[in-house]
């Protein structure tokens, strides 16, 4: 994906890239996206994208594998954080019965992840030190809470459910306050396009509610108005 697709993508929030897929892929319009309630780190970022780097996760038991053998996972999990296009952002599965007992996430890993090319982190789990994480790194879960408790890497690089969001190694995030969403990117090219024409159409319509005297009737010619934009 070209650096200027990214910056072009990058300037827009989650809604509006939700907006223009819309109208690249209409099928797909109930899906790709987040869909559970969530909890994000950093309001205030701007939009983050990049490269899903997929795992899966538990906290709520130790695990049963040898303290070296998680070692190496961890060590090979991170390689593979690194490898291959950048930037990344790792969405993490956790598997427990009850999601976020123990988080993942927090000063530390947000630091390396963020020294290795991720510009974030996306989980069904729980987050923590919220004030002390890697600055501009940005982090949607679907809780805060205090400790990571028995938390283990079950696996990684396959396909993930993360708050409603089907997640595969390699798709393209777009994410903000807002939540995510999945780019298939044989239509990332089309996009910018795409949220050129929505912006027109919605601009019909903001613009005729700022008008003195604004009524329903003219906001069915206005809406009329909008449609008729390609």
């Amino acid at each position: 994906m070209s650096s200027d697709i990214f910056d072009k993508l990058r300037a827009f929030d989650t809604p509006t890239i939700c907006n223009a897929l819309e109208v690249v892929i209409p099928e797909r319009r109930g899906e790709g996206f987040i869909t559970d309630i969530f909890a994000v780190a950093c309001p205030d970022l701007e939009p983050i994208i990049g490269y899903a780097r997929t795992a899966t996760y538990r906290s709520t038991q130790p695990s049963t594998r040898p303290a070296a053998e998680m070692q190496e996972q961890r060590a090979a999990y991170y390689e593979y954080v690194e490898a291959g296009e950048g930037p990344t952002i790792s969405v993490l599965q956790d598997l427990d019965e009850v999601p976020g007992y123990g988080a993942f996430w927090g000063e530390v890993n947000s630091t390396i992840h963020q020294a290795l090319g991720a510009v974030g982190g996306i989980t069904n789990g729980s987050i923590r030190d919220i004030d002390a994480l890697a600055p501009g790194f940005q982090l949607i879960a679907g809780r805060i809470g205090p400790s990571h408790a028995y938390g283990h890497l079950v696996d990684f690089g396959g396909a993930v459910n993360v708050l409603g969001m089907e997640v595969s190694d390699g798709d393209l995030i777009h994410a903000d306050r807002h939540g995510a969403v999945v780019i298939p990117k044989d239509v990332a090219d089309e996009v910018p396009n795409a949220i050129d024409l929505v912006l027109r159409r919605e601009k019909v319509i903001l613009d005729a509610c700022a008008e003195p005297g604004f009524s329903a009737d003219k906001l069915r010619i206005a809406m009329a108005n909008s449609a008729d934009i390609h």
